[in-house]
């Protein structure tokens, strides 16, 4: 269609009179700006959007209510009687998960964790199976740090590996993963035993099918969240919140739990 804009006289008698050339001339013209603007309006509210979601991540057929979901015997961050739980399912290779951690997830903590008002439960789900065999490595290797430093050991090394991956499945080597663990004082060959053994193998399976249960179907990506009021068997009814979301929308779900 736009070619016959751009070309009129094509469709146009030659012998017609020039007034009505340039009347046509004229109305086509006017066509064509109004759908360049339009365009323009689309392209904008296109690169809004994509500033929020990723690729990865999920933006339809999201649940309108709150989900049970439950923190499984997943490593704590945060005091055990906080309030509110925030359970985090995510990928240690996936590049919005990493954006969260270096640009969001530091004034959470400051704000909410290590004030005692929230716990936050980190799960694996790796959504992208490009991220693998690397993404899973990773996770073993954290599983492998609580085993011997319990929760505190596993989000020290939560933290070196978001520090230091590049992310999309080749971010750091497996040669790094020891490194990491010794830099933070943990015993490397036991470390490396567990790591060589997967012993926590079907742990991680776990995480992944939890995730697809609770996430949204044909639609589940990283990072996702659920927040909501802390319980004594470890389930919450959570509000969720998907993708590398800035902090004011975190903070306004976890408010609303907190005033419950």
């Amino acid at each position: 269609m736009q070619e016959n804009m751009q070309n009129p006289a094509g469709n146009v008698n030659n012998n017609a009179p020039q007034g009505i050339n340039k009347n046509l001339a004229l109305v086509c013209l006017t066509v064509v700006a109004i759908c360049a603007i339009a365009s323009g309006t689309i392209l904008l509210m296109g690169s809004k959007s994509s500033t929020t979601v990723g690729a990865n991540q999920p933006t339809n057929n999201q649940p309108t209510g709150p989900v049970k979901v439950s923190m499984d015997d997943d490593a704590v961050l945060g005091s055990a009687t906080a309030p509110v739980t925030m359970i985090e399912f995510s990928d240690y290779e996936c590049p919005y998960c990493k954006r969260h951690f270096m640009e969001v997830f530091p004034d959470i903590k400051k704000d909410y964790i290590d004030t005692g008002k929230l716990k936050m439960v980190f799960r694996d789900f790796i959504a992208v199976p490009a991220h693998n065999p690397l993404a899973t490595s990773e996770a073993l290797a954290a599983d492998c740090a609580k085993e011997l430093g319990g929760d505190s050991a596993y989000f020290k090394y939560h933290d070196a590996l978001y520090t230091k991956t590049k992310s999309n499945g080749n971010g750091l080597l497996l040669s790094d993963l020891p490194v990491m663990a010794k830099s933070l004082g943990l015993n490397v060959p036991t470390f490396q035993a567990c790591l060589d053994s997967q012993k926590y193998k079907n742990e991680i399976a776990k995480d992944n099918a939890d995730a697809l249960a609770v996430l949204p179907q044909g639609n589940a990506g990283t990072p996702s969240f659920f927040i909501g009021k802390s319980s004594v068997d470890g389930t919450i009814n959570g509000t969720m919140v998907v993708g590398a979301q800035p902090y004011a929308n975190f903070k306004a779900v976890i408010d609303a739990a907190l005033a419950q």
